[in-house]
């Protein structure tokens, strides 16, 4: 790493004004805080702290907090891993007792 290149960029630091009691602002503050910790660029984090600091002075309202943040939010689920489709397979109830019925037997004669 070189220092000099570190000198000229501020070090942002991330905001602790979480309000657990306010639901609404702590569901606001884990999407900022998670955004905060997976964005790499020092502007981006200072915009994000600018956003919360404002949301928790209620100087702009929730829709617009989560409105002003939608940027950062697509660029970190761009590949949504959690939203894939799994098949269910099912059976009939008669199907799953012959099967077992089945196993029971084998069992039982294995010995």
């Amino acid at each position: 790493m070189n220092p000099e290149a570190d000198a000229g960029e501020v070090k942002v630091e991330k905001l602790l004004i979480d309000r657990p009691s306010d639901f609404k602002f702590h569901a606001a503050y884990l999407v900022y805080s998670e955004l905060w910790d997976k964005a790499k660029s020092q502007e981006v984090k200072t915009q994000l702290n600018q956003m919360v600091s404002l949301l928790s002075k209620d100087e702009i309202d929730y829709e617009t907090f989560y409105r002003n943040i939608s940027q950062y939010r697509s660029e970190s689920y761009a590949k949504p891993s959690f939203y894939t489709s799994k098949s269910i397979e099912t059976q009939r109830k008669r199907d799953w007792r012959e099967r077992e019925a089945r196993k029971a037997r084998n069992e039982r004669h294995k010995r």
